[in-house]
């Protein structure tokens, strides 16, 4: 019985199908006819034609013949109505859309386009590649090959690098070039021998080998790579490269790349089997996603994770890894929507969490994961003239701990915390100035896995009412500068603050995310000087500001801005981070100046100093000019100090206190020698520690249609740990580049650098 009523179903299922095949699958009778290819009209030329009716055309002396975007040029041309042939013996010139061909003895049908053209010599319209050959073999529409043929994109009478091929097929529809028993020489000296290759002469992204990768580190050794690229699709691509290392052993870099109408995103995983050296296996995953969920909701992913503290150091090869430290892994959720005519609001959740890369003779202290957080801004204006704003945050911090170097483990508070901070601001403008009155209540509320501190409890709240007021006044003017007209502005600003004091010691209070902020133009005008939400200054002062600007009047683009100031407090701030205990006296405080944009066309500058005027000295100095006459010519110079806080005590011995001072000078260059070279060079400093932290050198050379370069590259990976790594590259142009890519290191050790090879 059982079997009988599976039969039945089978039946109704196969006769489903067949329905539903019958009704997606148009009638062959409902097509549209196929409307009929007109063939396109012949207009000969020539200083003599003869021949018979529908049957020949000769074509005598100086002969031309046209047909659409097709051209034929001869000395004398034959052509036969009936079949769409063209016959021409010695000397022929055939221009088309995409190419143009010189070669004798030319058969072609002008329907099919197929033929035969001895001794070619071709060009490509798109990607400008040219070669020659024994034998041009048309095979139809786009398609041809080329029998001992040569490739190559150096002008006509420079042959500095080709390929040759015994079977080269060009691809005019999707304009690849396949080349079977392939070598490519350089200089007339064969570099490269493969039994198959094929190439996008056009620069179009397509499946297949990319040109090997080799170099040198000093922790990897003889470094080479075979990436293979996978075109999937229009929006989906992948990157596999076997890296083979001679101290480490066989590595895989995988990319896949990924984007739709309403996502995207990026996904690396590296894994080195049986590292030589460690005898494990090591891996790195790098995931970025972004998703448009619909209706004012977002969604992200970014997720990254190695195998161990050393992934970076030992197996990567710019200083860009290896000063990674916190390795981000977080998904969140987002909602914005406009809050009524003139509101809006945002809603986030999220899941964060870090993985830190320690280094053992400078332990740090890892982040605070947040598990979850929920946060809500909401800002509403012109209601009845006032603005009112409000920020809500709840998280739950967890630590889990961390050890020491002798391996005992360190305990840190865990718990939630509740940030309700509502303001409401009065906006008075006009079209030369402003005020802006605004008031805020700033509470905080905590619930702790344990006390801080003997002193503390578990539930601690703390509520601060902020008061600002802000104002200023732009004054302009228009003036002349070597020819060129600007409006240039005098912005004078006052700005008052004043927070009460409330006890927020490190023995009641603990600390999941706030940092001292640097003292700059972006934080004078701010009301707490510290980042998070677990301090919040003490403040009774006034803060006096000038600025000029110089606007470009032809574009309204800003060439230059100089700023200063000045910060007066009427009282001391108590609230310190640690055991920080610096403090500030009432009659003076930091002054701060700073001048950036573009000095001269050539010459731009990012530079601001602070002054400590209580203690008459300076604290910091950010100094960098920059002159960039044109593409390939760059000269960078930069100074960095920071005076360490003085009286900062180290509660814990196993980590660094923050506050450390620094000074450092860097320099970088990319600058022309002698013709077609240039030098390239860097190097950061560190004046205090008297230590080299990143060194860079390298020359490349440039010709019409290929460049090499060579780089040294040398940098800390770690205290008392450096990495050294060298780059030789030979880029062919619209081909390959063989070798280590130093474009990224170059690209982060010269601010401006740029690759000549391109203009």
């Amino acid at each position: 019985m059982n079997n009988y009523f599976f039969q039945i179903f089978v039946f109704f299922l196969l006769t489903s199908l067949a329905v539903v095949a019958n009704a997606t699958d148009q009638p062959v009778n409902s097509e549209k006819p196929i409307p009929e290819k007109k063939p396109l009209p012949i207009h000969i030329e020539a200083d003599k034609i003869e021949g018979y009716p529908q049957r020949e055309v000769d074509a005598i002396g100086n002969a031309k013949l046209l047909r659409g975007d097709e051209v034929i040029t001869a000395d004398q041309i034959k052509y036969y109505p009936a079949t769409e042939d063209v016959v021409v013996e010695g000397k022929v010139h055939l221009e088309r859309k995409k190419d143009v061909l010189e070669g004798t003895d030319l058969k072609i049908n002008l329907e099919n386009k197929k033929g035969e053209l001895g001794q070619p010599s071709y060009f490509l319209k798109e990607g400008g590649g040219r070669g020659t050959g024994s034998l041009f073999v048309s095979e139809g529409e786009d398609y041809y090959r080329l029998k001992k043929g040569e490739y190559t994109t150096c002008p006509v009478g420079n042959d500095d690098w080709f390929i040759r091929a015994d079977d080269l097929q060009i691809d005019q529809k999707e304009e690849i070039g396949t080349a079977r028993n392939v070598s490519v020489l350089f200089k007339n000296v064969p570099i490269l021998y493969a039994p198959w290759m094929d190439f996008s002469y056009s620069g179009k992204r397509k499946t297949g080998l990319l040109a090997p990768i080799m170099g040198n580190t000093a922790r990897s050794g003889v470094e080479i790579s075979l990436p293979f690229y996978w075109n999937i699709a229009p929006n989906y691509d992948a990157t596999i490269s076997p890296r083979a290392m001679s101290k480490r052993g066989i590595m895989f870099n995988n990319e896949f790349r990924y984007m739709g109408e309403t996502m995207g995103g990026q996904v690396l995983f590296d894994i080195l089997p049986d590292d030589l050296i460690t005898d494990k296996t090591r891996y790195g995953l790098f995931l970025n996603h972004a998703q448009y969920l619909g209706k004012g909701w977002t969604g992200n992913l970014d997720y990254n994770l190695v195998s161990d503290r050393d992934f970076f150091r030992d197996l990567a090869n710019n200083v860009g890894l290896t000063s990674r430290t916190n390795l981000l892994q977080q998904v969140a959720t987002s909602y914005n929507s406009h809050l009524g005519p003139n509101g809006a609001i945002n809603f986030t959740a999220l899941v964060q969490s870090f993985q830190t890369i320690q280094d053992p003779r400078a332990l740090i202290t890892p982040p605070y994961k947040r598990l979850p957080q929920f946060s809500v801004t909401a800002a509403q204006r012109n209601i009845y003239g006032l603005d009112f704003d409000f920020t809500g945050v709840w998280t739950h911090f967890y630590h889990g701990g961390q050890r020491t170097p002798d391996g005992q483990r360190v305990n840190l508070v865990d718990g939630l915390r509740l940030v309700l901070f509502p303001s409401v601001s009065v906006p008075l403008q006009t079209s030369f100035g402003f005020i802006k009155p605004k008031v805020g209540l700033h509470h905080t509320r905590y619930n702790l896995s344990d006390p801080v501190s003997e002193m503390g409890e578990s539930s601690p709240n703390r509520t601060v009412p902020i008061f600002s007021l802000d104002s200023g006044v732009v004054f302009e003017r228009d003036t002349t500068f070597r020819d060129e007209s600007f409006v240039q502005t005098l912005e004078p600003r006052i700005y008052y603050l004043y927070v009460p004091y409330r006890n927020q010691d490190d023995r009641l209070f603990p600390n999941f995310d706030s940092a001292e902020m640097d003292f700059s133009f972006a934080q004078i005008f701010t009301e707490n000087r510290f980042s998070g939400h677990d301090r919040i200054n003490d403040a009774n002062e006034i803060t006096f500001a000038l600025t000029s600007r110089l606007i470009e009047s032809s574009t309204g683009n800003e060439r230059l801005r100089i700023a200063a100031g000045q910060r007066i407090r009427f009282s001391d701030r108590r609230v310190v981070l640690g055991s920080q205990q610096q403090q500030t006296t009432s009659d003076k405080s930091d002054f701060i100046a700073a001048i950036t944009g573009r000095i001269t066309p050539v010459i731009t500058t990012d530079t601001s100093i602070q002054l400590d005027q209580n203690e008459l000295r300076t604290e910091k100095i950010r100094a960098g000019i920059s002159y960039h006459p044109e593409p390939g010519k760059v000269l960078n110079l930069g100074y960095r100090f920071t005076r360490g806080i003085p009286g900062l005590v180290q509660t814990n011995p196993f980590f660094l206190p923050p506050g450390v001072g620094l000074e450092q000078v860097d320099a970088s260059t990319q600058w022309p020698i002698l013709k077609n070279w240039q030098a390239m060079a860097s190097v950061n400093y560190s004046l205090k520690d008297d230590k080299l932290l990143a060194g860079l050198v390298g020359i490349e050379y440039n010709s019409c249609c290929w460049s090499l370069r060579m780089v040294l590259n040398r940098f800390i990976t770690a205290t008392e740990r450096t990495s050294t790594a060298f780059f030789v590259q030979l880029e062919l142009n619209g081909l390959m580049r063989i070798g280590n890519n130093p474009i990224r290191a170059l690209q982060q050790g010269i601010p401006g650098y740029t690759r000549t090879s391109e203009q």
